[in-house]
């Protein structure tokens, strides 16, 4: 079928992608001229692992284009998926603004009968507001129907996710757009669930909220491990044969990040105290996110007389392994009251470096200094101390006398538990980590 994708982030793009692949003829709309010729070069704005070469092979066969001419892109299509942008507002509500924009411009540019479907996480209720806002703005007899299709996928594994999903989730409100994406989808041969549209879009956050509640869940047992004398690891363990409960999500650390859960738990209770209704859960979890990620700054304070003038070493900077999304990171918020403090920073991510840099250039920065290192060896030599905020193949490959023989001090703080605290402990190295 005939596709466009509104937005080339990582909800867009990935789409648009996966769609050619399973042969769909996908048009990538995006406002960026730069952005647009870097892909008709094949090479991705952003970091996922498989889909620059996904990307390349189907711009070869003819299947992927890329365009900033949102007119020529939508006029004719079987099918527009909106896939921009819902950022945070200073209130936890969701920004609409692009999709305003996007469906706007949807409704002055559709020459013929077409379903929008919306895979941006949005507010339960937007899908009905935006069938409504194009249909008061179309400038031509057609019908323009619209479905919600969120996307559920992972940052770092998100091709894998989308090529094979566990689930579709699709909401509509009429059997012809039901039956339009089932089309769609049916190449991927996954499991579709229908629905209607507002049970669509609380899906979306009834699971992303759940996944961020089961995360704070294991950070404020692991919390209560060291007061109590437990190990973390083996409770999660034990835990993990419950097929109630399931193996993942169980891995405790300094909280989560990224582009979903920080602002979908947000939105969610934005969106309950809208409706007059408290979700304690899910405000829990944002609470217990919230002082999980300085919990190691704060460990390490008390164990410190000053950072001011320290060497400190910073292993890992994405929100995650196998990203390059600084979104909601804790090493932002650590390195920020790292060079508040006055340390003089070294930090390593094989990925997400450049992205740093952006935020905080090489140089002096507040009372403090922060340098780039180009291996986490480089890194650890000579400092005082170490914290490590992402869980990297590179930083894990480390051996554990390493951290004695490079730094001045063997001092580390592990905010993912990437180390086993005997090995360390044996290597000479003061260790201290989650939950453990």
């Amino acid at each position: 079928m005939r596709l466009a994708v509104a937005g080339t982030g990582y909800v867009g793009l990935v789409a648009g992608v996966c769609f050619a692949e399973m042969g769909h003829d996908v048009t990538c709309v995006d406002v960026d001229e730069n952005k647009v010729r870097m892909m008709e070069s094949g090479i991705t704005p952003i970091y996922e692992d498989g889909l620059q070469e996904l990307m390349q092979k189907n711009n070869a066969a003819g299947r992927l284009r890329y365009t900033t001419d949102y007119q020529a892109a939508y006029k004719d299509k079987d099918a527009i998926f909106i896939g921009v942008g819902t950022p945070e507002q200073p209130d936890g509500s969701a920004n609409l603004s692009y999709i305003a924009t996007v469906s706007r411009q949807i409704a002055e540019s559709v020459e013929r009968d077409c379903l929008v479907v919306v895979k941006s996480t949005v507010p339960v209720g937007t899908n009905d507001k935006v069938e409504q806002f194009i249909n008061d703005f179309l400038v031509r007899d057609v019908k323009v129907e619209v479905a919600s299709n969120p996307e559920f996928l992972a940052q770092g594994s998100a091709v894998r996710d989308t090529l094979h999903a566990a689930r579709i989730i699709i909401g509509t409100e009429s059997k012809e757009a039901e039956d339009i994406l089932k089309k769609i989808y049916e190449p991927f041969g996954l499991p579709i669930i229908s629905m209607n549209r507002r049970s669509a879009e609380m899906t979306k956050y009834a699971c992303n909220d759940f996944l961020a509640l089961k995360i704070s869940y294991m950070n404020d047992i692991a919390n209560l491990c060291e007061l109590v004398g437990a190990d973390i690891d083996a409770v999660a363990e034990g835990m993990s044969y419950d097929a109630r409960i399931g193996a993942k999500f169980l891995n405790a650390g300094i909280g989560y990040g990224g582009s979903c859960f920080p602002k979908d738990t947000k939105a969610l209770k934005y969106i309950a105290h809208r409706n007059g209704y408290t979700l304690r859960t899910v405000e829990a979890a944002v609470d217990v996110n919230l002082e999980q990620k300085t919990r190691l700054f704060q460990k390490a304070s008390n164990r410190m007389i000053t950072f001011e003038g320290l060497r400190v070493a910073v292993l890992g900077l994405a929100f995650k392994a196998g990203t390059d999304d600084l979104r909601e990171a804790p090493s932002l918020d650590n390195v920020k009251l790292l060079l508040e403090s006055g340390a003089d920073i070294y930090a390593y991510d094989p990925i997400a470096a450049d992205n740093f840099k952006k935020v905080y250039p090489e140089g002096k920065a507040l009372k403090g200094a922060i340098h780039y290192a180009d291996k986490p060896e480089d890194a650890l030599k000579d400092a005082a101390i170490c914290f490590i905020f992402t869980e990297w193949g590179e930083i894990k490959n480390v051996p554990a006398p390493a951290f004695k023989e490079l730094m001045r001090i063997p001092l580390v703080y592990d905010g993912r538990n990437v180390f086993d605290t005997k090995t360390m402990k044996d290597a000479g190295i003061e260790y201290y980590s989650i939950g453990r």
